[in-house]
C-alpha cells in the first residue's frame, strides 16, 4: 500500500464507523483522479484509491473523516461522511455532457484489491453487510457510481455486502409501486419526495442488485429481489 496524503479531511463527529461506501473515480486516468483527491482546491477525498492494476493508495487515515459521500442518506443517517470509509476505484465511468468516456468492466487485479481491502475494513469496524453500499445507493438523485458493471455478486461471495438470486421477470401491477417504495425505505433508501415517479430510484436499486437490466421498471424480479434482501437483513 502506498501512502499519498490528501489534505481534504477533518475530524469525525460521531466516532463510530458504520458504512463502507464504494465509488468509481469517473476520470480519464488514475493519475488525474489521485491529483484531484489530493488537491486542496478540489475539497474532495476518499480514504483509499485503487488503481486498475490493483495498487492501493492510502489518502486519509480511517479515523479521520474523508469528503467522499456528499449529500447522502441511508436508513436514518444523513451525511454519511461522518460514519463511513470511502474507497475510490479507478474507472473512467459513464459519459456525460462535456465528458467522453467508455464505461468498462473493472479489471480482475483491481477487484482482487477491492475485495482484500474491503474485507479488512469490514472486519476492523464490524460493518454490517447491508451497510456496504455504492455511492448511487446513498445519493441516488445525483450519483450512478460504481455502476451496473461493478461486480457486487463476486463481492458478496467473499462476504462483502449482500446479493440475492434472480426470480421470474413479470411486471408488477402499478398499485404495488407504493409497497416497493415502502420496502426500499425499510432497506435503507431515501424515498423522500419520490411519490409517483419511481423510475430513477428503481434504476438506482437495479444498478446495485439487478445490473443486467436497469430499465427502472418495478417488475416481479426487482420486487422479489428487494423482498429477499429485507428477509436477509432481518435474519442477519
Amino acid at each position: 500500500m502506498k501512502v499519498v496524503k490528501s489534505p481534504n479531511f477533518d475530524e469525525r463527529q460521531n466516532g463510530k464507523i458504520k458504512y463502507l461506501i464504494l465509488h468509481y473515480t469517473g476520470m480519464a486516468t488514475g493519475k488525474e483522479a489521485l491529483e484531484r483527491l489530493c488537491s486542496k482546491e478540489a475539497k474532495v477525498s476518499a480514504h483509499y484509491l485503487i488503481e486498475e492494476d490493483g495498487e492501493i493508495f492510502l489518502l486519509v487515515n480511517e479515523e479521520k473523516r474523508a469528503w467522499h459521500a456528499g449529500i447522502s442518506k441511508w436508513e436514518d443517517d444523513v451525511g454519511l461522511n461522518d460514519l463511513s470509509i470511502g474507497i475510490e476505484i479507478v474507472n473512467s465511468g459513464h459519459p456525460y455532457p462535456g465528458y467522453e468516456s467508455v464505461y468498462k468492466p473493472f479489471p480482475e487485479a483491481q477487484m482482487k484489491s477491492v475485495i482484500s481491502l474491503s474485507k479488512d475494513i469490514i472486519k476492523r469496524h464490524q460493518i454490517k453487510p447491508w451497510h456496504v453500499l455504492g455511492h448511487s445507493d446513498i445519493a441516488w438523485r445525483r450519483k450512478i457510481d460504481p455502476g451496473e458493471l461493478f461486480d457486487w455478486e463476486s463481492l458478496s461471495k467473499e462476504g462483502i455486502g449482500v446479493w440475492v438470486t434472480k426470480d421470474k421477470d413479470i411486471l408488477i401491477e402499478k398499485e404495488n409501486a407504493n409497497d416497493f417504495l415502502k420496502n426500499l425505505s425499510k432497506y435503507g433508501y431515501d424515498i423522500d419526495g419520490v411519490d409517483g415517479n419511481t423510475s430513477e430510484i428503481t434504476t438506482a436499486f437495479q444498478r446495485h442488485f439487478r445490473p443486467s437490466n436497469i430499465d427502472g421498471n418495478i417488475d416481479r424480479e426487482t420486487y422479489k429481489i428487494l423482498e429477499n434482501l429485507l428477509e436477509q437483513k432481518s435474519n442477519l
